[in-house]
């Protein structure tokens, strides 16, 4: 399929489902709307798919990742490395993310998008589009082809797994650079000045975070990226981790499974997608803000609500894991909890002026 083809087969969520979804959660025996974003989670995952019959059973994180050629530019503490380090350990079940899927009963999907100087191994998925990116001060991070082949290839690991009969995705990434990254494609899309929507990352001092400041501008002041067009704001200054990730929301709304939003570059991929069709929304749960300066920014953007407010910023999709917990239990309540009918009790009825 091609991206327009994509885009064109996503519809808008479906308004009867989601009601129906209501009416279940206001016949528990509870105060009407009481679990809040919980109850909205589910109704939004039912508008989705179409069905009140809500199951999130089977899940999978899928860890996207690459190299940012501006690292080269002094934004980190660590240098490209890294990456490969992680996305090893990350096939052997040992990352941060690793240890939290297992209690959210979550598969882990490493993806190799671009990894620098990346030879393979066994347990990470060979979805190369290059070989890192360039630096973006110099030029564009990618060309557009290759921007389109990392938003088609985030669709296809969706595909896949709604094959498989995956019904949750969290997303998630690792890739030294791509909060640099993230900062620009987010300053550009909200018209926002650089030094508003860029943080310490893994934790840069005053001086390095002023560098990274100066990069984000002259990144964009090099490529004049058109902030109507998120493909080519991507190429120019986003990474092949940001635009898989693209993908993997429009894969979403597409194949109609619920996809959680981690930190700030999956928040920056989400509204790229949006951008590009905004009823990819309906796929996207937010699952907490990121402790990043444009981390708020963006869910707003968005229209969306995170469920947990933790001051995360680890990445991996370690954030979109936690709050798998959250919806289990909001699902225990309701498929399982007494009705008032079945407690004798009479229901609640809406109140003028009640929320």
């Amino acid at each position: 399929m091609t991206l327009e083809e994509i885009i064109g087969g996503i519809t808008p969520p479906d308004e009867d489902a989601r009601n129906r979804a209501r009416e279940r959660w206001n016949a528990c025996a509870k105060p009407l709307g009481s679990l809040g974003l919980l109850e909205t989670a589910v109704e939004d995952i039912a508008a989705l798919t179409g069905s009140a019959d809500v199951d999130l059973s089977v899940r999978a994180a899928l860890v996207l990742c690459a190299d940012n050629g501006v690292v080269r530019r002094g934004v980190t503490q660590t240098d490209s490395g890294v990456t490969a380090a992680v996305a090893r350990q990350l096939a052997l079940g040992r990352t941060s993310v690793c240890r939290m899927a297992r209690v959210a009963k979550c598969r882990v999907v490493p993806v190799d998008v671009g990894i620098l100087d990346f030879a393979g191994c066994d347990g990470v998925l060979d979805r190369r589009i290059g070989n890192g990116t360039a630096d973006f001060t110099e030029g564009p991070a990618m060309s557009r082809a290759q921007a389109e082949r990392a938003i088609l290839t985030g669709v296809e690991l969706v595909r896949e797994e709604a094959a498989r009969g995956t019904r949750l995705i969290a997303t998630g990434e690792m890739g030294i650079g791509n909060t640099t990254t993230s900062s620009a494609v987010t300053a550009v899309l909200l018209s926002r000045p650089p030094e508003t929507v860029t943080g310490r990352g893994a934790g840069l001092s005053d001086a390095a975070l002023n560098r990274k400041i100066e990069v984000v501008r002259q990144g964009i002041a090099a490529n004049s990226p058109d902030a109507g067009d998120p493909v080519d704001v991507l190429s120019k200054v986003g990474g092949f981790d940001l635009a898989g990730l693209c993908g993997v929301f429009l894969g979403g709304a597409l194949y109609r499974v619920p996809v959680l939003i981690d930190g700030f570059p999956s928040a920056a991929a989400a509204l790229c997608a949006a951008r590009l069709c905004p009823d990819a929304r309906k796929a996207m749960l937010a699952s907490h803000v990121s402790a990043e300066p444009a981390g708020e920014l963006l869910l707003r953007e968005l229209g969306k609500r995170a469920l947990i407010h933790a001051d995360m910023r680890l990445g991996e999709g370690t954030g979109a894991v936690a709050a798998m917990p959250l919806l289990d239990m909001a699902l225990a309540v309701y498929r399982e909890a007494y009705t008032f009918a079945e407690g004798g009790i009479e229901p609640y009825v809406p109140q003028e002026g009640a929320p």
